[in-house]
């Protein structure tokens, strides 16, 4: 990672639950309301200060939620930003979940790229294991799915093709590493040729040739939220080859060209997604735990 803020992926929660739905029960906006009512703006000042001095910051808060909802459940897996925890213990020790402060945090980054705001809702308890298998079990959508593999990938967690277009959308801030994006920058034959030599120039061919060399998701305005990416893949400027499929002849590219000609349209189903996924499994009341180091258990 760019940044020592951002902590290793290398831990994931591990749950007893299959993936196979949602719930938000217990997950108020409130829960905090009187045992820690200065959460937000204790992990506000730390995001948007990270942001502000790195702006790749905010897309990888966005994909820690991301990627901690999808592998068995918003929990809290994830290491998160150790600023961000010492900031909130020395508020109210001992009472904010990592997986609430993960999902605050996604949320202060995007407002800090100038993206929409959302009710976060609130109640997480974070796993008392972490398991790397849980993160390679083939859960998360990688770079190279196709269509209906996105579609079966969401919708295995209680997410619609709908919700997984306008989530996509976060890949309007952001980067990616070369060995990502090689196959389809040489290969893919539905891209824009100049796109293609553009990325080319900063992605060697050979592979193990640059590959951690990275290049942003949005070429157009890659540090702010907007809905530029859905304008990209119509012209063919998805740097992921999971992202052009969204726009490839398929059942999402109407939606694709809705949210390229309505930000508005983009943002509220972006929002409603992002509660959604939010919703997915969490660990609450007497499951679980409350970590004293986002690192490790307790």
């Amino acid at each position: 990672m760019a940044s020592s803020v951002i902590i290793s992926f290398a831990f994931l929660a591990c749950t007893l639950f299959l993936m196979t739905g949602t719930s938000s029960a217990q997950l108020t906006p409130n829960f905090y309301s009187k045992s820690c009512p200065k959460v937000f703006d204790a992990v506000s000042s730390v995001v948007r200060a990270a942001v502000a001095k790195e702006k790749r910051m905010g897309a990888s808060l966005l994909r820690l939620h991301f990627h901690d909802c999808f592998v068995n459940g918003c929990d809290g897996g994830f290491n998160v930003i150790d600023d961000v925890k010492k900031k909130v213990e020395g508020v109210c020790p001992g009472v904010v979940s990592c997986a609430d402060i993960l999902a605050i945090s996604a949320l202060e980054s995007v407002l800090a790229l100038g993206g929409p705001k959302w009710t976060v809702k609130l109640g997480r308890r974070d796993s008392k294991s972490a398991s790397l298998s849980a993160a390679n079990s083939g859960v998360i959508p990688p770079p190279t799915s196709t269509l209906s593999n996105l579609i079966n990938r969401f919708q295995a967690v209680g997410l619609s093709a709908k919700d997984m277009v306008a989530l996509s959308g976060s890949h309007t801030i952001g980067q990616a590493r070369c060995t990502t994006f090689r196959a389809r920058i040489y290969n893919d034959t539905n891209i824009d040729a100049k796109f293609a030599k553009l990325r080319q120039s900063s992605c060697p061919s050979p592979t193990g040739s640059g590959d951690n060399n990275l290049a942003p998701l949005d070429v157009k305005t890659p540090n702010y939220f907007d809905n530029d990416y859905y304008q990209n893949l119509i012209s063919q400027k998805g740097l992921l080859r999971s992202d052009q499929q969204l726009h490839n002849g398929g059942s999402t590219d109407s939606l694709v060209e809705q949210y390229s000609r309505n930000p508005k349209s983009f943002f509220q189903d972006f929002v409603a997604a992002m509660v959604k996924m939010g919703d997915i499994r969490p660990l609450t009341g007497s499951n679980g735990e409350i970590r004293k180091n986002c690192r490790v258990a307790n």
